[in-house]
């Protein structure tokens, strides 16, 4: 994921002035007469020279000279023949005015000098916005909204959760504005907060100390409601469940178990990609199955909704799974849908393979990651490494909710047959046709890893 300062460089005050005889060149001297003194003498020299007593003339002529205090001036002066205060005025004014090269010369000095005195203190100043931003950011304390909120969100608490892990689910549902303005503030709570597990009715851009506030009171926990994010594994969604109600978590493994008696394709064998991701308020006193049968009826509906028949179910859902797993930011689920179904097809893509390490992942045994390792990808036994076995993965991989349904079914049109999610905070992700182009996107992918260890 500057502007330079003017350049002093070019100096008017060396270019070249006009001619000073506006007037035509002054008389020659008759034969035997001394040599006029050059009036032109002190424009040769940059030296104010000294007077006749030994001081400094800084002045230059004034009005009762009319000799010039050049240094050859200075030297001829005794020999000048004195004349008469009247002719003094009338040669001096019969010489040329004197030009004022020397004062313009001054003033483009002085511009110059204002020029590069400006452009040193906008330098400084750039050179110290960073600094400055940190030390005003260290003053000012982490980023916080003010007040108690705007819109109604529900917040899920997982068992075995920390308070940074709180921190960091508020701060993605918009609760909070920054993860150091909730998790600084309960390093200075005694006794530390206790959060129990379960669902909490919040508001959006909440400060951290109101956020707290509710997060404690008993009152603000959704008794029998539960909260299943998009992508989220059969294994999980249990989980979830008995969190957000009484139902114990073993009732809801033995209730899965029986496919069958909820009305599932047959190529199902789990309840995976039909529990459908949504918030559920559920009655006091509701069965583990008839909770199951709740989110596998939606699930149905949103198939229903999105015109697949019953009989396209399988190959939707199992397609939808992947796209959900695999896509980040919205716009991109249509643009992988693409690249399998160009992978799908052999004129394309002669091996079938999809390649996609959320599959293997999921073979594995991890249902939050998407990353494999090199023995994982070559594990031919896993029946989800879609490195080693052609085809649409065996199963859904994870639970897809509309937008990956969509996806599924209205693909966007392109060439595609690579893509990589190259800056993972922000999903962003780079689609090509070629290996070339993949191989780019690879390697800015990897930069990106180096500049942020903390994703391993």
């Amino acid at each position: 994921m500057s502007h330079p300062p003017l350049d002093p460089r070019d100096d008017p005050a060396g270019q070249s002035s006009p001619a000073p005889h506006a007037h035509g060149t002054p008389p020659s001297p008759a034969p035997g007469e001394e040599t006029p003194v050059n009036p032109w003498a002190s424009l040769l020299t940059p030296h104010a020279g000294t007077t006749a007593s030994g001081e400094p003339d800084h002045a230059g002529a004034s009005a009762d000279r009319g000799d010039f205090p050049t240094r050859r001036s200075l030297r001829t002066t005794a020999q000048v023949p004195s004349t008469s205060r009247s002719s003094r005025r009338s040669q001096l004014g019969s010489e040329p005015p004197r030009p004022a090269k020397r004062r313009r010369k001054g003033g483009w000095g002085c511009l110059i000098a204002l020029v590069v005195l400006v452009a040193l203190v906008a330098g400084a100043v750039f050179a110290l916005q960073g600094p400055i931003s940190q030390l005003q950011a260290t003053l000012a304390g982490p980023a916080d909204y003010s007040g108690s909120g705007e819109t109604k969100v529900v917040v899920m608490i997982h068992d075995g959760e920390t308070g940074s892990d709180v921190a960091n689910t508020l701060v993605a549902q918009d609760v909070v504005k920054s993860y150091d303005a909730f998790y600084k503030l309960l390093l200075k709570v005694t006794p530390a907060p206790v959060f129990q597990p379960g669902a909490y009715q919040l508001m959006t851009k909440m400060s951290a100390s109101a956020a707290l506030t509710v997060l404690q009171d008993p009152a603000s926990k959704l008794e029998q409601t539960v909260v299943i994010p998009e992508g989220t594994a059969e294994a999980d969604i249990l989980q979830l469940i008995s969190e957000g109600t009484n139902l114990p978590l073993a009732d809801l493994q033995a209730a899965s178990t029986d496919v069958a008696a909820f009305g599932l394709p047959a190529e199902a064998t789990t309840l995976e990609g039909f529990l459908f991701p949504a918030t559920y308020t559920f009655a006091p006193g509701i069965t583990a199955k008839d909770a199951l049968k709740t989110l596998v009826d939606r699930q149905f509906q949103a198939l229903d909704s999105a015109g697949v028949a019953a009989a396209d179910r399988w190959k939707t859902i199992v397609l939808a799974a992947l796209i959900q797993r695999e896509a980040g930011l919205a716009a991109d689920y249509p643009k992988v849908g693409r690249v399998f179904l160009n992978r799908l097809d052999r004129a394309q893509w002669e091996s079938g393979l999809l390649q996609s390490d959320a599959t293997v992942a999921y073979g594995t045994g991890h249902t939050n990651v998407v990353t494999t390792t090199d023995a994982e990808r070559a594990d031919a036994g896993n029946a989800y490494n879609t490195y080693v076995h052609p085809g649409l993965p065996v199963g859904p991989i994870s639970n897809p909710g509309d937008l990956a349904i969509n996806a599924a079914l209205h693909p966007a049109d392109g060439t595609w047959l690579y893509f990589v999610t190259w800056n993972l905070d922000t999903g962003e992700t780079i689609f090509s046709t070629t290996a070339a182009e993949h191989e780019a996107g690879v390697a800015q992918w990897q930069a990106w890893m180096k500049d942020h260890p903390e994703y391993g």
